[in-house]
């Protein structure tokens, strides 16, 4: 699965302004008695940009992999397994 970043803006990752940091403490209070589970996932703003910086600055084609497999073609090296791929075909539509 591939996820394009390119149309990706600032506003689109932001924290939840109504979320709430819950510290050890809380965490420690909390009475499991109450019946329910409760999950709190919150993300630091600068790590989420510099995940998104990095996955911006990825190059989309890696040169050497598409040379190499170019290369295997051409020089008739390159073998199909046709069985893997009409598994891997029908496991993905079973």
């Amino acid at each position: 699965m591939r996820i394009d970043l390119t149309q990706l803006t600032s506003s689109q990752i932001s924290n939840d302004p109504n979320a709430k940091r819950i510290g050890q403490q809380d965490l420690t209070s909390a009475d499991p008695a109450d019946g329910g589970d409760r999950t709190t996932l919150t993300s630091d703003s600068s790590s989420v940009k510099a995940l998104v910086n990095t996955a911006m600055n990825s190059p989309a084609i890696r040169q050497g992999l598409v040379n190499d497999l170019k290369n295997s073609v051409n020089s008739g090296t390159y073998k199909i397994d046709s069985s893997a791929i009409a598994s891997s075909m029908i496991d993905e539509h079973a």
